[in-house]
């Protein structure tokens, strides 16, 4: 079992059948105590919405929002890049600080303390707030989204795999299942990172109609997130409207995405 993560790692490759979330039957289970706090407030479990709450760090930055807004059709690839760039450090520091507190722990272990964690987390919505412009439900899905992509990159880290790595996009997009295959995802962040360098030299175009806007960067945040509902949020999406989504429609999905993720990971 590898002290730290190593650099690099798979970016996509076809995994085994799923052999499930860590926990099942055979798989060794949690160590006591509680999961290390991860900066911020200490995260405290318990039913929905009862001495639950999410950090300001839990939440996607203000920058990564006008950056969706900008090139909503690229949403998900600046999610990636900026969960990889911004998170990714923390996953790794989470997975040393954690083997450091139970010397010996099993990778399947240690993911599945994160997976309890940010499921736990996918089941709150409505928690963000101060994303001017936005209606609540494109928050909540963006929060979403962002929260599961965290979940992704500490169960590399769980695993040995380095989840700062400029990869670890690669993987989010096809894990998440924006895109078939790595190649395509490859190009996809490319793109993205050609708009976000020409918005910063023209500045953003911001001439389409804010509900065009808001209704594409819904559907591709909910495309990310496994909303499977996704299409019944556009006639709701403007702005003081309200999309509530179920906590078993979040979990369910940050469930399968670990079922995913696990599979890739795991060696």
């Amino acid at each position: 079992m590898p002290a730290a993560p190593a650099s690099g790692g798979p970016v996509w490759q076809t995994p085994q059948a799923a052999q499930g979330v860590p926990g099942a039957p055979g798989v060794p289970g949690t160590p006591p105590g509680p999961f290390p706090p991860q900066g911020g407030a200490p995260f405290q479990g318990g039913a929905p919405g009862q001495g639950l709450s999410l950090a300001d760090g839990d939440l996607p930055p203000q920058n990564l929002w006008q950056k969706m807004r900008a090139d909503p059709e690229y949403a998900p690839e600046h999610l990636a890049l900026e969960a990889v760039a911004r998170l990714g450090p923390q996953a790794n520091a989470w997975a040393q600080r954690t083997r450091a507190q139970y010397p010996g722990i099993h990778p399947d272990q240690l993911s599945q303390m994160a997976i309890k964690r940010f499921t736990t987390h996918a089941r709150i919505s409505g928690a963000a707030a101060g994303a001017t412009g936005l209606p609540g439900g494109v928050i909540d899905i963006g929060v979403l989204a962002w929260t599961q992509a965290r979940m992704v990159l500490h169960i590399a880290a769980a695993y040995g795999i380095d989840p700062a790595h400029p990869d670890r996009a690669t993987d989010l997009l096809v894990l998440q299942k924006v895109h078939k295959v790595a190649q395509t995802a490859r190009t996809a962040l490319q793109v993205a990172k050609g708009h976000e360098k020409a918005g910063a030299l023209l500045g953003s175009s911001g001439h389409k109609p804010l509900r065009n806007v808001l209704a594409r960067l819904t559907w591709k945040l909910a495309q990310m997130a496994g909303v499977r509902a996704a299409k019944r949020l556009f006639a709701k999406v403007i702005p003081g409207a309200a999309i509530i989504l179920g906590t078993w429609a979040n979990s369910s999905a940050t469930k399968d995405l670990a079922r995913r993720s696990v599979a890739l990971y795991r060696r």
